[in-house]
């Protein structure tokens, strides 16, 4: 059985698949378009590995994402929709990606972080001082149409109405409004990681691949809609 580990996006740590490095970055835990690139070869690794393959996100302790890297933004906005896109199709590959994909969160997740996670099928955090959201609008930005549709796919309603207020959860309201699914002592996280991609690992790969399809169809297509008509396919994207 193929666990694919990917553990530290966006410059935690390493990426490792099959506990083979594949991906080293700063520590400034900021997601670019190197990291992009990184994380769509995994899993799709991954997808070629093995038929019982679970992918696992998971930061550093204290970080789990600064989010997109705001200094891409100042250098214009080519350079700006180029991360946005790529961002956005890593988001919609993990939606359609037919294998389990866990989410390990030891720390704040800010925007492209909370993106992830949204688009995981199970979602672990830790209990601790730690913000999780979508803070586009108290930094300047506007949300991303695709950022949009997967928040309203997958948070509750009182999650999706204060995406607009640039709100922040501790874990467990990040839990009550859906971007973890539960939030556990960091003493536990260890036990309850390796519990979750044990059971993970029972599920009929074939069931589950279909059912995701189905839980996905729509948000996918919307997401799609998204990425046309805000961001086209920016030139050199996959530079």
């Amino acid at each position: 059985v193929v666990e694919a580990w990917l553990a530290g996006l966006a410059g935690f740590s390493n990426w490792r698949v099959r506990n083979q490095p594949c991906f080293s970055a700063s520590s400034s835990a900021r997601f670019t378009m190197p990291v992009a690139r990184s994380a769509a070869g995994a899993v799709t690794r991954a997808d070629a590995d093995a038929a019982r393959a679970v992918v696992v996100l998971q930061g550093r302790d204290g970080n789990f994402s600064a989010g997109f890297d705001l200094r891409v933004f100042q250098q214009g906005p080519d350079e700006s929709r180029r991360m946005v896109y790529m961002g956005a199709m890593l988001i919609k590959r993990f939606l359609s990606f037919p294998h389990p994909i866990l989410t390990v969160c030891a720390g704040h997740a800010y925007p492209m972080g909370a993106f992830l996670m949204l688009s995981a099928d199970s979602r672990i955090g830790t209990a601790g001082p730690w913000r999780i959201g979508m803070n586009e609008t108290a930094i300047g930005l506007t949300v991303p149409h695709f950022a949009v549709e997967l928040a309203r796919h997958r948070l509750a309603a009182p999650g999706f109405a204060s995406v607009n207020a640039a709100t922040l959860y501790a874990p467990e309201d990040a839990v009550r409004v859906g971007y973890l699914d539960r939030a556990v002592d960091a003493a536990q996280l260890e036990s309850s990681v390796e519990t979750e991609i044990a059971r993970l690992k029972t599920l009929d790969r074939s069931a589950f691949a279909g059912t995701k399809a189905r839980v996905n169809e729509a948000a996918i297509r919307a997401i799609s809609a998204a990425i046309e008509t805000e961001l086209g396919e920016p030139a050199s994207a996959g530079r």
